[in-house]
């Protein structure tokens, strides 16, 4: 049974939006609550994983010394016994995590080229000796743009990169990639999914689309729950990272991931077979009575979703909501009744659009204003604001609304005790990019972590290393009672960018002085130049949303190149020894777990001195040389607008990321709170991460522990 969803007031849509009565978005409320405990606490001095945490570490762990061999085909040639390292029954090889992190589709790409680079699945990586690393890894986290990219890569069951960015139906799979030559949210074109046809139903095409997002995010808000910006975001990128979306079906009704539960995660067949890192996502939140809402100071509590549990690891809660009833109203961790419980709120496109919800950054809600709007479409904006605001329930309209699980949790120190909702946003909005923090939690006792930066911080869109900064200082004073320390790094990032180390792998914390050691063996994997001193593509902007094949297919291979190339001290080209540097520096940590501590080989301390930061040395380990740092686009003018009609103007007058606020305002505007001046408008601002204001050493800002002897600053890019 359908119905047809008619918005009044707004423009002369011609296509009407066809849904299902009961939306696979919308929550299941009034369910009855489980006999155990919703809430989890892991306080500092008693931290534990889930049990079902440490059972899937633990199975997954059984397997690992196999793939370990299979990717260390000869010890030999690093100068060691694999047996003598891993112990008789593999347990003392280390523990591995990858954290890839936000950057919008640039960073999904790269990710998704290094994680390539690392699959023993592929030919090329195995040939390099790096195809192997992501199959002895026991985590991975995500955030924003890095989470896209584990989120989609979980929910498909570990396909390979390849296929799961550019599909595979062409040669009889059932994968149809990302589809990011649609753009997010104007996909309709001639080129794409129809045939040629006049501009009118491209037109109407992308109608139909805004329509169904909005429709959405009504029905969420007519069972009772505060919805946002980020509601009408998460639905547009479930399109292109969870199943159920394919070319011919793209303007349909089908649900295009609508109802796929991130509590569904356990049922996966990679997951259930353990044949999958286990996955984190990371967010952060907005500190209550902050006038600066996109400068989240450090000290703001910051949330992990992983396949069990939602919660944070922070000394200020350090508490735990079992993931599948979230969305439920609780207070000191009960509920108001045996049946006030909530299903289906953890829809998985809400939990990776949370962990990229930039809107407090965007959004000026002081003065109400929009850069570059024309006057089309500011009367679609305010005819959209007249509908919503009679249809939907008002939220806060520029962050992700979780009802707070926590309430009556740590009164007096958890900054959000007191709230009904949870205010969450973009993970990177602390600067922390990378998400590191989950992987550095003393419970979870990592040996080796690969950093992958896919940021943009300088004027080319490059990785400066700022995000290492901001962890760095996090785990020194916020999280040091939970956290495993941060290894050295150089002191500030002007001397990151002078050493090249945004340019080159780089491993730091090679030379712990204690064991087992003080902090674990980090691996900086940034976006960086080719090698080979060739044109890069790689550096996009951040709110670049649509992608030609041909771009996506130069960039994976360049991300993949990237990371099995290594670099050579003041040459360009690759190093044919990286690979093995690369095993050696994943099994480095496994040396302190034997007694005695096995001695460091000959070769491996040569791949040592050549990647690995010296804190007690002032001069570079080795120039980068001969990179070009401009990005030339692969693809030819686009002959054709993405939009006709009354859009076109707006394509062509303002930049991408200004059309992505007018499409977030039209499809999700009822979330605004109705105000005198129906105008509500947005200001234009640089990539998120491209963050100048940022740079200064004030950016890192831990209000609570000002009196802190710092020994990092945030020096400038």
């Amino acid at each position: 049974m359908h119905k047809i969803y008619v918005l009044p007031g707004v423009c002369s849509w011609s296509v009407p939006v066809v849904v299902a009565t009961a939306s696979s978005y919308a929550p299941t409320v009034n369910v009855q609550c489980p006999s155990i405990p919703l809430l989890r606490s892991v306080s500092p001095s008693n931290q534990s994983l889930s049990p079902q945490e440490a059972n899937y570490v633990d199975a997954r762990a059984s397997g690992l010394p196999s793939a370990w061999k299979s990717w260390i085909k000869d010890p030999s040639a690093l100068g060691y016994d694999l047996a003598a390292l891993g112990g008789a029954d593999g347990s003392r090889f280390p523990k591995v995590g990858i954290a890839v992190s936000g950057g919008g589709f640039r960073a999904a790409q790269y990710g998704a080229g290094v994680l390539s680079a690392l699959d023993a699945r592929n030919d090329l990586a195995v040939s390099a000796g790096t195809g192997g690393l992501l199959q002895v890894a026991s985590y991975m986290s995500g955030l924003s743009g890095g989470s896209w990219l584990l989120s989609s890569l979980t929910f498909h069951s570990f396909p390979t990169l390849h296929d799961l960015v550019l599909g595979n139906a062409d040669t009889g799979g059932s994968l149809h990639g990302w589809i990011l030559d649609a753009h997010l949210f104007f996909p309709a074109k001639t080129s794409f999914a129809v045939p040629p046809n006049p501009p009118h139903l491209i037109v109407s095409l992308n109608d139909n689309f805004l329509h169904r997002l909005f429709a959405d995010v009504i029905y969420k808000a007519t069972v009772g729950f505060k919805v946002s910006l980020t509601d009408s975001w998460a639905r547009a990128l479930s399109y292109h990272f969870l199943e159920g979306t394919t070319r011919s079906n793209f303007f349909d009704n089908s649900t295009h991931g609508a109802g796929i539960l991130w509590s569904s995660i356990p049922q996966i067949p990679a997951f259930q077979s353990h044949s999958i890192p286990f996955l984190i996502v990371v967010a952060d939140s907005v500190a209550n009575n902050r006038t600066e809402d996109h400068r989240m100071p450090l000290w703001s509590t910051v949330y992990e979703f992983n396949p069990y549990e939602m919660g944070s690891w922070d000394p200020q809660l350090s508490t735990f909501m079992n993931v599948q009833y979230a969305g439920t109203p609780l207070n000191g961790g009960v509920p108001a009744n045996d049946t006030g419980c909530v299903t289906g709120f953890d829809q998985a496109g809400f939990v990776f659009g949370t962990s990229s919800s930039l809107f407090n950054a965007i959004v000026d809600r002081v003065s109400g204003t929009v850069a570059g709007f024309d006057n089309a479409v500011g009367k679609l904006l305010n005819n959209m604001l007249d509908a919503l605001l009679k249809k939907a329930g008002v939220g806060k309209e520029d962050v992700a609304n979780w009802p707070n699980p926590f309430k009556g949790i740590n009164p007096g120190v958890f900054q959000h005790s007191t709230n009904d909702t949870l205010p969450l946003i973009d993970g990177g909005l602390n600067k922390e990019n990378i998400p590191l923090g989950p992987l550095l939690v003393k419970a979870r006792k990592l040996d080796f972590i690969v950093a992958v930066d896919g940021s943009a911080n300088d004027n080319h869109t490059w990785p400066t290393g700022a995000a290492l900064y901001a962890t760095y200082n996090r785990t020194m004073t916020v999280v040091n009672s939970t956290s495993q320390a941060f290894p050295p790094i150089p002191p500030n990032r002007a001397d990151f960018v002078t050493f090249g180390f945004n340019q080159r792998p780089t491993l730091f914390g090679c030379d712990p002085e204690q064991n087992p050691p003080e902090w674990p063996l980090l691996l900086y994997l940034p976006n960086s130049p080719p090698t080979d001193g060739s044109d890069p593509v790689t550096n996009t902007d951040t709110f670049k949303l649509q992608y030609t094949k041909l771009h996506t297919t130069l960039f994976l291979d360049a991300a993949h190149k990237s990371t099995t190339s290594g670099f050579v001290p003041g040459a360009m080209g690759a190093d044919p020894n990286w690979g093995r540097c690369l095993q050696c520096a994943a099994l480095d940590r496994a040396r302190y777990k034997s007694s005695p501590v096995i001695p460091r080989s000959t070769f491996c301390q040569q791949c040592f001195s050549q990647y690995c930061y010296d804190p007690k040395s002032s001069s570079a380990p080795g120039a980068v040389v001969g990179r070009k740092t401009l990005l030339v686009d692969p693809d030819p003018p686009e002959s054709e607008s993405i939009l006709a009609g009354p859009y076109k103007i707006a394509v062509i007058a303002v930049p991408v990321v200004v059309g992505v606020l007018i499409v977030i305002g039209i499809a999700t505007c009822c979330f605004c709170r109705c105000r005198r001046n129906r105008a509500q408008r947005y200001r234009k601002v640089a990539p998120l991460d491209d963050d100048h204001i940022w740079e200064r050493p004030a950016s890192i800002e831990l209000a609570r522990t000002r009196n802190q002897d710092y020994s990092i600053v945030n020096g400038p890019a």
